[in-house]
């Protein structure tokens, strides 16, 4: 009996050694959690100094000239003669004849009309006599001085309201107005250069067949030029006419002066912006040229100028804190090329100044002053 007892006794203490064995090999067998190190990325920053920083608006725009002369035709002929060839880049003084039409019909058409009034007013004479003998003088007169070649001169002006009217019945003042129609459209067939400038554009040669409305050419004065550009309503009461505009090619290697000439107070319902036209004039100047302007509109007072880059959702900016990100909302003030004016950054806020990617609130960073 005591045997059996420290059998069982002994079997007891053997299943709880292999159990307490086993326990302590898969508990050996536990792989280990490696421990994190905590990674900081490295950052360039900078500390903010408020100041007042200057706004130049940079814009751009094609020249014109400023007096330009679409040439149109308004009557019908073959084109004849011009004081110079009527090609692109000929200068034509002011006065000289641009361009002439054949008026040979026209003006024996004008001949007719005078012949007829001349006609009228002879015939009328001797009723004049001894109607109205005090205006008999005066017509006789017209009537000795009427010449075919020159321009009909103005009627006597009638001595009293009978006079008036009865020069109206014998309709001389129909055929007197019709005549000076047709010397008003004889002019047409001329057209001279208004000033002293260059022909641009020449639409039709020595010889051609003109037709009313028909455009004929460009002509323009080559010393003063506009440059129309585009510029935001926030700078309109900015935009003085007289303000000095400093202006360059594209390539920047020249530079002009000009002046603020107008500004069109409409603003265009599509880009909100307003038209300024600048004055210009220099050597190397040509109309159509592509060129920039710089506006110097005012100075944004306790802003500071920051990479465009930096920005987050456009008014957001990381700023560094304790070795930590954190971000700030801040207020766009105006947009440059590659940069942005911001207000409503402190100074001495430590800012990145160069952008991170993966940058989120909390992250941990190293500084490195830049």
């Amino acid at each position: 009996m005591i045997r059996k007892i420290i059998l069982a006794i002994l079997g007891i203490l053997l299943i709880g050694g292999a159990v307490l064995i086993y326990n302590k090999m898969a508990a050996s067998k536990k792989v280990r959690k490696p421990k994190v190190k905590k990674v900081e990325t490295t950052v360039f920053t900078e500390i903010v100094t408020n100041k007042d920083v200057p706004i130049n608006i940079t814009t751009s725009g094609n020249l014109m000239a400023k007096n330009r002369v679409e040439v149109f035709s308004e009557v019908q002929g073959i084109f004849e003669n011009s004081a110079r060839s009527f090609k692109p880049g000929v200068y034509y003084k002011g006065g000289e004849i641009l361009l002439e039409i054949n008026s040979d019909e026209h003006r024996a058409n004008l001949r007719s009309q005078k012949s007829n009034l001349y006609n009228q007013i002879v015939l009328l004479l001797p009723d004049l006599r001894l109607d109205y003998p005090e205006a008999f003088p005066n017509w006789e007169s017209y009537v000795s001085q009427f010449s075919m070649e020159s321009s009909v001169k103005p009627l006597p002006e009638p001595s009293s309201n009978k006079e008036k009217m009865y020069i109206a019945g014998k309709n001389i003042l129909t055929s007197y107005y019709n005549v000076k129609n047709q010397e008003e459209r004889l002019s047409k067939y001329i057209v001279t250069a208004p000033y002293g400038g260059i022909l641009t554009e020449a639409l039709v040669d020595k010889g051609a067949l003109i037709r009313p409305g028909q455009k004929l050419g460009a002509f323009i004065n080559p010393n003063i030029f506009e440059l129309e550009v585009a510029v935001n309503t926030s700078y309109a009461d900015l935009l003085q006419v007289g303000k000095k505009v400093d202006l360059h090619d594209v390539e920047g290697t020249k530079n002009w002066s000009g002046k603020v000439a107008r500004v069109n107070p409409r603003v265009d319902q599509t880009t909100q912006t307003i038209q300024v036209f600048i004055s210009v004039s220099g050597k190397g100047l040509r109309e159509g040229m592509y060129m920039e302007a710089d506006l110097k509109a005012k100075e944004e007072k306790n802003t500071y100028e920051i990479s465009r880059k930096l920005l987050v959702d456009n008014n957001k900016l990381f700023v560094l804190n304790d070795s930590l990100l954190d971000i700030k909302t801040v207020v766009p003030v105006y947009f440059k090329e590659n940069t942005v004016v911001v207000k409503g950054l402190e100074n001495g806020t430590e800012i990145l100044a160069k952008a991170i990617p993966g940058a989120y609130v909390g992250m941990r960073v190293k500084k490195i002053n830049n």
